[in-house]
Parts: structure tokens; sequence; C-alpha cells
């Protein structure tokens, strides 16, 4: 079994509209090219409607599906109110909400602006705030059931982290989001779930979190037991189980794939894995002594 391998069967997504913010490029282009395969129609969002215009002419022609671009500040409420519209106007209806937009870089954090801070806090958390409000709204006015809200988080999220607070700040109030929501609007047929990634690398976000040479120096798959990083069809996979219906059971959880990153950073004696063989023969032979004299 190959993990690069598509996971669900042709028309798992047919007859669905997923909306998925964040999608001219990288991990939410990936998920958005999964989902027209699956046969659901797609509409991308991004302050750059260029680059959604050309996402979306690339993926309609290797996929046959209908991917829509809208350009969308979600920073700002009235402008995701006309995407949700827009949407709206275009396919009749929208099944699925997926909060992916993101923005993050890495600073010790008193070198950040007040500004610098909210740059980040606004779209990620002020920005699934709004869409999540504006679609959420609009489902339950029209008492339509069966939706579903995806938000990708990350697994410090819950630990927090050094050098991206910012961002660890504004993925923590995302999560409670996904789980209070979960329970309170179950009720209306909508549910709510997350996903958080390990590292899954691309180009832009990457380039812009380890500028330069500091990829080489500081290689993230070698922090991950499995010792590789993720392949963009795995996440794609895992989100369109989830705004599937094959997961109607599943409300309120965030699921982690990251190969074990979070769990071995998280053992207080985890950097034991450094130590060599012979070093743990000493160890045990050690330790047999003692017993043997006591």
């Amino acid at each position: 079994m190959n993990f690069k391998n598509k996971m669900l069967r042709d028309d798992a997504l047919k007859g669905k509209t997923i909306v998925v913010t964040g999608g001219g490029s990288g991990l939410g282009k990936a998920m958005t090219k999964y989902f027209l395969e699956l046969g659901a129609q797609v509409a991308i969002t991004s302050r750059n409607l260029e680059k959604l215009q050309t996402t979306a002419e690339a993926l309609e022609s290797e996929t046959g599906g209908t991917c829509f671009p809208v350009q969308c500040d979600v920073r700002d409420y009235e402008q995701v109110v006309a995407m949700r519209d827009a949407v709206l106007d275009r396919f009749g209806s929208i099944d699925v909400l997926l909060n992916n937009a993101a923005g993050n870089f890495i600073s010790p954090t008193e070198r950040l602006s007040a500004n610098a801070f909210d740059v980040v806090i606004d779209i990620v958390l002020k920005g699934s705030k709004n869409c999540t409000l504006a679609f959420g709204k609009h489902w339950i006015d029209k008492k339509e059931e069966n939706k579903t809200i995806l938000n990708i988080v990350t697994t410090y999220a819950w630990t927090g982290s050094a050098y991206v607070v910012p961002s660890a700040t504004a993925k923590a109030g995302v999560l409670a989001m996904t789980r209070s929501l979960a329970v309170e609007w179950a009720k209306y047929g909508i549910r709510s779930n997350a996903i958080a990634p390990g590292p899954f690398p691309t180009r832009g976000a990457w380039d812009r979190l380890l500028p330069g040479d500091l990829a080489e120096k500081f290689d993230l798959s070698k922090k991950v037991p499995l010792r590789r990083v993720g392949d963009h069809q795995e996440l794609a996979n895992l989100a369109a189980y989830l705004v599937s219906d094959f997961s109607a059971y599943v409300n309120g959880e965030v699921i982690t794939i990251d190969g074990g990153e979070w769990l071995e950073g998280a053992g207080q004696f985890n950097l034991l894995q450094d130590i060599p063989e012979e070093l743990w023969d000493q160890l045990e032979a050690m330790v047999i002594a003692k017993r043997n004299k006591s």
C-alpha cells in the first residue's frame, strides 16, 4: 500500500459544494484537487484573484471538475458574506466550509510589533470566525442540515510553541471554536472538526518560515518518529474523509496527522533515543549488577 494513493472512491463527494479558504496554493490547492476528483464542486478564495484564477483553470483541466475562484479577504466580514453569496449564486447551496487560510512567520515575540501580531490573529482566528459565522448563520436560517465545518489547526494549538506565538494563540482559538460549536450547532445538523497537520512542506509557506539555508539546518523530518515529512495526498485523503458522509458520526474531533512529531517532543525521556546501542548495553549491565547486589 502506497501512502500517496488516493483513499476514497471516485464519487465520494459527488453533489457536494465545498468552499476552501486559502485555496489558491499549497495544501489548500492539494485538498481542492482531490475534492474535485471525488466529484465535488469547489469554490476557492483568497485575496489574490489572479492566482485563484490560474489555480482554478489548472485544476479544472486536470480533474474535469468545476472550480470557482472568488476573491475575498477573510479578515473582512462583509467580504466573507459577499463571497458566500457569490458561491450560492453560482452553485445554489454550500455543504462544506474548509477554513484553511493562514498566516505565520518565525520570530522572537519581543521583536514583533503589535501590528505584526494582529496580522496573524486576524487571518487565522478572525478569518475563521468570520467564515464560520457567515456560513453557519445561513445554514441555520435556511434550516439546511448535513453541513460540515473543517478547520486546519496545528498541534501547537494545545502545546503552545515558542517563536510562533501569534499562530499558536490563533490556532488555539480556532480549536476551541471547533469543539464548542460541535456541541452547540449539532442540533442544526452542522458538524465541526479539525485537522492538526505536522510538517507538510509547501513552497510559499516554508520559504517564509525557513528562509535561505535554514531549511537544511533545521530538517523537520528529523523531529518526526517516522523520519519523513507528510505527502500532500495524505492530508487530502483525511480532509476528504472528514467532509464526506462517511464521517457523519465524527464531530468535535481534532485529528493529528504528523507522524508522531508532537508526541516525540512531549515525552520527557524521548531524547534518550539518541543513546547509542552500546551505551544501553552498559546501562543494562549496571542495572543487573545493582539488582544482584541487593
